[in-house]
C-alpha cells in the first residue's frame, strides 16, 4: 500500500474500480487507538453484558434486513462467487448468534475451598473481564465472515477493537462497522482503519496500547509482526497452509472427488485450508484422475456475479501471472498436466490438476492460493502420511477411505490440528477450533475459543 489519501477498490472480476474510500493518516489512526484505549481504562463507560448481548441481537436482525447488499458487496470486491457468497453471509449472522450463546454461559465459576484447614472460612470464584483493546488484521478472501470472527468476539467480551480490513476488500468490514454502530454500539467500541501506508499499520501494532492482536494473512508478514509487539499482548496469528489429503485404495472414488473437486477450487483455491495436495494409492491413480478431470472440466469458471458461476477471479491480475509461473515450473521440472495450466485472462486461471510434481516445486513446498492441485502417486499408508507431515505448514487434513484401521491411522499420524474422515481440507463450522501448527499459526481460532482469549477470570476471595 502506498501513501495516499484515498484507496480505489477494484472489482476482481472485470478490473474496475467500484469505490474511492478515504484512508488514515499516522494522526488519524493513533487518535482512534486512544479512543478506544481510553474507552477501555474507564470502566463507567463499560457496557454490562445484558446491553451487549441485546446490542448483538438487534446487529443480527439488521445484518438479515441487508442480506442482499451484503453479499452484492462481497461479491464485487472479493470475487468470491454469488452462491458462495450467500454462505459467508449466513455464517455471518450464524457466527453473531453463536457469540451470544457463548458469552452468555460463560461468566466465570467457582472454586472449591475449605477442604484444608488454611482455607477454611473463605469462598471464592471468578468473574471475566476483558482483556483491552484488541487490534484486528483481516484478509480478503472471506471479507466478511473473518471480520465477524475478529471483531464480535471483541465486543462480546467488553473489549474495544479497532480493525484493519485488506485493502482489496474493506467495504464489507465498512458496512459491518457502520451497521454496529446504526443498532446502537457506540463509536469507540469498533472503529475500522485504513491506514494510507503500511509505516501506519506497524505504529498501531507496537503500540503499548492494545492488549490483544489478532492477524490473518500470510505467514511471513504475521511472524514478522508478532516479534513487534510489546510484552504481555496476547496474540492469534491465523496463516495459510498446503493442505494435504489421502485418498485411500479403499475410497468411495466418485465421493471423494467431489469432496475434493470443492476443497480444491472453492473460491478460486483462494482459502487458507484449500485442498493442495492430494496423495492417491496407486492403484487407483489414474481411474482417480480420469473422474476428477470430468468433474474439474464441468466448472463453470466466470464473473463472480452470475449466478452460476463456480470459480471466480484471483483477487489480483499478479495473482494469475504469479500461479501460472508456478505451475509452469512445476511442469518444466517433470509434472504432468492433466487439466487447464493456462490463463484465461489477467483475471482468471483454468482449473488446474498436475500429477506428480518435484517434492521441491512451488506447488509442492508453497501454499498455492489459486486453483490448482497436485496429485502424488503413493504405495503405502505410512509413506503418504510421511509426505502429508514433511512440510513446515500444518493445519487441517483429510483422508478419504471407507477402512477404520485407515482412517485411525491417518487420524494418530498426520500433523494438523484437524483431520477431516471422506472430506475436504476446507471444512469448517463456526463453533470449531481452528488452529494452524508449525509456520501456519498460532493459537485457537473459532468464536468461542476468541472470546475465550479476549477474556481473563479475576478471582474474588471472601473471608
Amino acid at each position: 500500500m502506498t501513501d495516499s489519501s484515498t484507496l480505489d477498490v477494484i472489482n476482481p472480476s472485470t478490473g474496475e474500480t467500484i469505490a474511492s474510500i478515504n484512508t488514515d493518516s499516522k494522526e488519524s489512526a493513533l487518535l482512534k487507538l486512544d479512543r478506544a484505549w481510553q474507552l477501555h481504562k474507564d470502566s463507567t463507560r463499560h457496557l454490562p453484558l445484558h446491553t451487549r448481548i441485546s446490542l448483538l441481537e438487534k446487529l443480527a436482525a439488521h445484518l438479515v434486513s441487508r442480506r442482499e447488499d451484503f453479499i452484492s458487496t462481497m461479491v464485487k470486491e472479493g470475487g468470491k462467487p454469488w452462491r458462495d457468497s450467500q454462505v459467508e453471509f449466513d455464517r455471518a449472522v450464524h457466527g453473531i448468534q453463536l457469540a451470544i450463546s457463548t458469552v452468555a454461559k460463560h461468566t466465570g465459576s467457582s472454586i472449591p475451598l475449605g477442604y484444608q484447614l488454611s482455607s477454611a472460612n473463605r469462598m471464592a470464584n471468578t468473574q471475566v473481564f476483558p482483556i483491552g483493546v484488541v487490534l484486528a488484521f483481516s484478509a480478503f478472501n472471506h471479507p466478511l465472515n473473518l471480520i465477524i470472527h475478529q471483531i464480535i468476539p471483541a465486543f462480546a467480551t467488553g473489549c474495544p477493537c479497532l480493525v484493519k480490513p485488506a485493502s482489496d476488500t474493506p467495504m464489507s468490514c465498512k458496512l459491518l462497522v457502520e451497521s454496529m454502530h446504526e443498532v446502537g454500539i457506540p463509536l469507540d467500541y469498533i472503529q475500522a482503519v485504513v491506514p494510507a501506508n503500511l509505516d501506519i499499520a506497524g505504529e498501531l501494532v507496537t503500540s503499548e496500547k492494545i492488549a490483544f492482536f489478532s492477524f490473518i494473512g500470510s505467514a511471513r508478514v504475521g511472524w514478522m509482526l508478532r516479534s513487534q509487539l510489546k510484552p504481555g499482548v496476547r496474540c492469534a496469528l491465523e496463516h495459510g497452509g498446503i493442505a494435504p489429503a489421502i485418498v485411500s485404495q479403499n475410497a468411495d472414488l466418485d465421493s471423494a472427488v467431489t469432496a475434493i473437486a470443492k476443497g480444491g477450487f472453492y473460491h478460486a483455491g483462494q482459502v487458507c485450508v484449500s485442498t493442495q495436495r492430494i496423495y492417491v494409492h496407486a492403484s487407483v491413480l489414474d481411474t482417480f484422475i480420469t473422474k476428477l478431470k470430468e468433474k474439474a472440466a464441468t466448472l463453470k469458471v466466470g464473473d463472480a456475479l452470475e449466478p452460476e458461476t463456480d470459480v471466480g477471479p484471483l483477487i489480483r491480475s499478479s495473482e494469475v501471472t504469479r500461479i501460472h509461473s508456478w505451475v509452469q515450473e512445476a511442469i518444466n521440472e517433470g509434472a504432468e498436466c492433466v487439466l487447464g495450466g493456462e490463463v484465461i485472462d489477467e483475471h482468471y486461471y483454468q482449473p488446474t490438476i498436475l500429477v506428480n510434481p518435484a517434492t521441491d516445486a512451488k506447488v509442492s513446498n508453497q501454499e498455492i492460493f489459486g486453483p490448482v492441485v497436485c496429485l502424488y502417486s503413493y504405495d503405502t499408508l505410512d509413506e503418504a502420511i510421511a509426505a502429508c507431515n514433511h512440510e513446515k505448514f500444518a493445519f487441517q487434513a483429510s483422508i478419504f477411505s471407507e477402512n477404520l484401521g485407515e482412517v485411525t491411522q491417518a487420524y494418530n499420524g498426520i500433523e494438523a490440528s484437524a483431520v477431516m474422515v471422506n472430506d475436504h481440507t476446507a471444512f469448517r463450522d463456526d463453533v470449531m477450533p481452528f488452529a494452524g501448527l508449525k509456520h501456519s499459526g498460532l493459537g485457537v481460532g473459532g468464536i468461542p475459543y476468541t472470546i475465550h482469549d479476549m477474556q481473563y477470570e479475576k478471582m474474588l476471595v471472601l473471608k
